[in-house]
């Protein structure tokens, strides 16, 4: 049997109240008082219900993740990163699959019924107004990997697209290939566009380069195969900017079933810099997106909305690099 408030009371010799004080944040106690009914709380082997506690704060300590790609390995570390972060800090995890959904209100409503503290919306494919329907309903939200904007209508922490898309046309500019090619996610998606626009406006500034683009209907690994297979089937590109590694290792298997090589053949960069990027199967040329950092800011970010619900909506963003490994031709001497 659970071991009760009132056992704990009766061990520490005080009153019901005085260990609910105890085991709620910022409730009045004595230092004596909590030394002592912690004391008993140890010995009867007691935890606080974190349902009764909720109904005496008013907050349940649930915070909503909310994502739409479950195809993706790259939300595996995104996922173990958010859980136990949050966990870290006494709060809970209501993980949420939004793949598919179109309608931010039943997003928002479905939610709601949790009473949750606050929401993460981590995903770079769903549109904005997804985190805006949860702050015009008055839940503290962040948008992790979320569009950059200088005036963001919520609190975006994540990456610049763009930027990371004319890194890749330099990356691929630099080592002398004539014909370059964006294979993108669904376009639709806001990192997807962002990231063509970047790369298509600094292959824009070289004439003597071709560029032709194509796009995936999702980032999954299916889905960039898919493409590739497509894509080789006609006047294939020298080099492929995948706007994410999952494609980008769709790719490679679709290049090496058509008996070609990568980077002999063809070469590929990708983005994200995910585990299995460096695999010695793929060994992928990729875009490092720094999730921890973006990770662990959100979370600060949302941890302070709980007690600052109104606080002005910023932009965080952190700088990409470039990390080489063996998808690419090598840099001309």
């Amino acid at each position: 049997m659970a071991i009760t408030l009132k056992e704990v009371a009766e061990r520490a010799g005080v009153s019901r109240s005085a260990v609910s004080r105890t085991f709620t944040d910022g409730a009045s106690v004595s230092d004596k008082m909590r030394r002592k009914v912690e004391r008993a709380a140890r010995d009867l082997g007691y935890s606080p219900n974190a349902l009764a506690s909720s109904l005496t704060t008013g907050r349940t300590k649930l915070i909503g993740l909310v994502s739409n790609n479950f195809h993706n390995p790259i939300f595996l570390e995104v996922f173990d990163l958010f859980t136990r972060a949050l966990q870290d800090r006494g709060l809970r995890p209501l993980l949420v699959n939004l793949t598919d959904e179109t309608d931010p209100e039943a997003s928002v409503q479905m939610l709601r019924q949790y009473s949750v503290d606050g929401v993460v919306v981590a995903s770079s494919t769903l549109p904005p107004q997804f985190a805006r329907a949860f702050r015009d309903n008055g839940v503290p939200v962040v948008h992790s990997f979320g569009r950059f904007s200088t005036a963001p209508q919520v609190h975006v922490v994540g990456i610049d697209n763009m930027a990371a898309g004319r890194m890749a046309a330099e990356t691929l500019v630099a080592r002398g290939y004539e014909h370059i090619a964006f294979l993108g996610g669904p376009e639709a998606a806001t990192s997807t566009q962002d990231r063509y626009t970047g790369f298509a406006s600094e292959l824009a500034k070289h004439k003597d380069v071709k560029f032709t683009y194509s796009f995936a209907d999702a980032y999954s690994f299916n889905a960039g195969q898919r493409e590739m297979l497509r894509l080789l089937s006609g006047a294939r590109a020298e080099a492929y900017f995948c706007g994410d590694d999952v494609l980008s290792i769709g790719a490679l298997s679709a290049i090496q079933s058509s008996d070609l090589s990568v980077p002999d053949d063809i070469g590929i960069i990708g983005l994200n810099d995910m585990e299995m990027a460096q695999w010695q199967t793929f060994d992928l040329t990729t875009i490092h997106q720094p999730i921890r950092q973006i990770v662990s800011s959100s979370i600060e970010l949302v941890v302070a909305m709980l007690d600052e619900p109104d606080r002005y909506p910023e932009a965080r963003i952190f700088p990409c690099s470039v990390v080489e490994r063996g998808t690419l031709r090598p840099l001309p001497d």
